[in-house]
């Protein structure tokens, strides 16, 4: 499953909020075999939202977009996701009996358009706020809240499938240039994807949809960088 995640946000492009979202969502994915194919972010107007989000939708399985949901002047995703598939946002009767059935605030007590979604929109609850989600076709509109948007994920979780990828991760006390050969010859015996990462240490990470290979091959890689790592 193939999946592009749109973060919206002027606070995120002008780096005053550092953009948690997308990191969290890409582990979560990973961990169900979904791929995060594309990460984009956008900022808070109408036109960009619905344009990227039309594009994304009909390149990928599944869309996520995260932030701008909500009642403020600001919060113009559903508008913007509304448009993309050329629907009205209107008030939802799902949302409506959501609010109503809810212990500890009604519809009556709530700014005007919180239960405006886009027409014919799947809802999504809210269990750790106020702001309800909704998913429009292949569209999963998500709060920006780093807590809300996990929670509201939690319910459609499922909904993201793929092939299980196992990880083994190396630390290597070398530096990245050491390694390409012996991280070509793992590839060539093992037919693994590798990544590596530079920092104090390098990092390298290494996949496969089999938990027996990626061992396997973890064990290959270690004994070798160990003799490159005492050079």
């Amino acid at each position: 499953m193939q999946v592009a995640l749109v973060t919206v946000g002027d606070e995120l492009l002008a780096g005053d909020t550092v953009n948690t979202n997308a990191a969290w969502l890409g582990q979560q994915l990973h961990e169900r075999g979904a791929t995060v194919a594309r990460t984009i972010v956008i900022p808070d107007e109408v036109a960009t939202i619905q344009a990227d989000v039309a594009a994304l939708s009909e390149r990928y399985d599944a869309v996520i977009v995260t932030g701008g949901v909500g009642p403020t002047h600001d919060d113009v995703t559903m508008d913007a996701v509304a448009s993309a598939f050329d629907r009205e946002l209107t008030e939802h009767a799902d949302a409506v009996a959501y609010f109503q059935r809810h212990d500890t605030y009604s519809a009556a007590n709530l700014t005007t358009g919180t239960t405006h979604l886009p027409a014919g929109a799947r809802l999504l609850e809210n269990p750790r706020g106020v702001a309800p989600g909704a998913a429009v076709n292949n569209v999963y509109v998500l709060p920006g809240v780093p807590d809300e948007m996990k929670g509201m994920f939690e319910t459609v979780a499922d909904e993201f499938t793929g092939e299980q990828v196992y990880t083994e991760e190396v630390s290597v006390d070398a530096p990245e240039s050491a390694l390409i050969d012996t991280i070509a010859a793992l590839q060539e015996a093992y037919d693994v994807t590798v990544g590596s990462y530079p920092g104090d240490r390098v990092r390298v990470k290494i996949q496969h949809s089999d938990a027996d290979t990626v061992r396997a091959a973890a064990d290959w890689f270690r004994d070798r960088v160990t003799a490159v790592s005492r050079e």
